[in-house]
């Protein structure tokens, strides 16, 4: 295993009040991406260096450290310029990476389907086209490891002209991607029944979640990241209702740009939902500014209108009294945040009450009764209505549909008598 050293650079109070925070996920990302967190080196001062975003003194300071500790891995808690992370390798003589690296190697590492990974692999050849220039010898040195993987040693070695062929290919495969994606969601558009989307910081539990309400077993670890790939399936509740749950990739602070647009196909997903759970550790120290990460991320996608749930999570592992107390102010009626355990499922029937509440406010249950020389509006029905029974009786068909006004309009002759719109 890798061993590895965190730099941190603070140019003011704010930042500085915050290093230790921005150190400790830097840690577990680290650590997700398969190395050891040997040491971790603090400076404050008043700017960036422009060629060794630290100062010089901290940069001598840094090799020594590499000497004595055999690290073979230093990485910053900063976006490096392709100039800066060539000056250090050069005088550290040591693999030199940045946070948005370090990210989008866990995502390598995590991408399971031929979408994730190339949305991975696009992500990580933008973000390395500009740092091809001159690096020369230092990149066949780089080898295996952290930082080389998905495209990883052999896009290393490959020309720009061929990186930039590669981003063209993978562009238009993810346009036909996008181009699929668009026709499931313009399907279910159509249809009448709603869809729930996951959002949230990573390690929030929303796959955990997202296994207890679907039924899934969908793989779940502590280690930041630890699903990527999106999922949507189908949540049934006891009297036959149901919605489509979707889950997609977490957030986290800094997320890199590169990342954002190569899985803005998927992120689209969140757009067309009709409600958004929004996943909260609520035993996490930075649990609001992890709220706050997610909320900004969700404004740069222009996601905003949307009914959101908050959903403060893993309360299993809070002390007995506290846990209880949040509990039993579990809202009776419709509200804006709820306390949960998914993995114990303590008030996931709150939760499920409370969304139900949300999805089908502007729905009602309707009876409908269709002769049976009128196939073409049966045939019809399952696309504006979502149906919740039917039954042949000797004349046709009758329904007991759940449906917005407006999907009736055509059906209003065969209403059941004396009910109206």
């Amino acid at each position: 295993m890798e061993k590895a050293i965190l730099v941190n650079l603070a140019t003011s109070q704010r930042e500085k009040e915050e290093a230790k925070e921005s150190m400790t996920e830097l840690a577990g990302l680290t650590s997700s991406a398969g190395a050891t967190v040997i040491e971790e080196i603090y400076q404050y001062r008043p700017g960036h260096s422009p060629k060794f975003f630290i100062g010089e003194g901290k940069v001598q300071e840094l090799s020594i450290k590499v000497k004595e500790s055999g690290a073979g891995l230093v990485i910053f808690d900063h976006n490096l310029s392709p100039t800066q992370q060539r000056s250090l390798e050069e005088a550290i003589k040591v693999k030199v990476l940045d946070r948005t690296q370090i990210i989008l190697d866990i995502f390598a590492q995590r991408a399971r389907t031929n979408e994730g990974k190339l949305q991975v692999e696009l992500a990580q050849l933008t973000y390395l086209l500009p740092r091809l220039k001159g690096k020369g010898q230092a990149l066949s040195r780089l080898g295996g490891g952290i930082g080389t993987r998905g495209p990883g040693e052999k896009k290393l070695e490959e020309d720009r002209r061929k990186i930039t062929d590669r981003i063209a290919r993978i562009k238009k495969e993810i346009d036909s991607v996008q181009k699929r994606r668009a026709r499931q969601r313009e399907n279910r558009r159509q249809s009448p029944v709603p869809t729930v989307s996951l959002v949230g910081y990573t390690s929030a539990g929303k796959s955990t979640l997202f296994n207890a309400l679907a039924g899934e077993n969908r793989y779940t670890s502590p280690h930041l990241f630890a699903t990527l790939d999106p999922m949507v399936r189908r949540v049934t509740f006891s009297d036959g209702l149901y919605f489509f749950l979707s889950d997609t990739v977490g957030f986290i602070k800094k997320l890199p740009v590169e990342l954002i647009s190569s899985f803005r196909a998927t992120l689209e997903e969140i757009r067309e939902a009709d409600c958004l759970l929004h996943v909260i550790d609520i035993t996490s120290p930075e649990a609001f500014e992890q709220a706050e990460a997610a909320e900004e991320i969700l404004s740069e996608l222009e996601i905003t209108g949307l009914p959101v749930i908050k959903v403060f999570n893993k309360i299993d592992l809070l002390p007995e009294r506290e846990k209880k107390s949040l509990l039993e102010r579990q809202p009776k009626e419709e509200a804006s945040a709820i306390y949960i355990s998914a993995r114990s499922g303590e008030g996931l029937g709150h939760l499920k009450a409370l969304l139900r509440q949300v999805i089908f406010k502007n729905f009602k249950i309707y009876w409908l009764h269709i002769p049976k020389d009128r196939t073409e509006m049966a045939g019809s029905l399952a696309r504006q209505v979502m149906v919740i029974r039917k039954t042949e009786t000797a004349e046709g068909w009758e329904y007991q549909v759940l449906a917005q006004k407006d999907n009736l309009f055509p059906y209003l002759p065969y209403l059941r008598k004396g009910e109206s719109l």
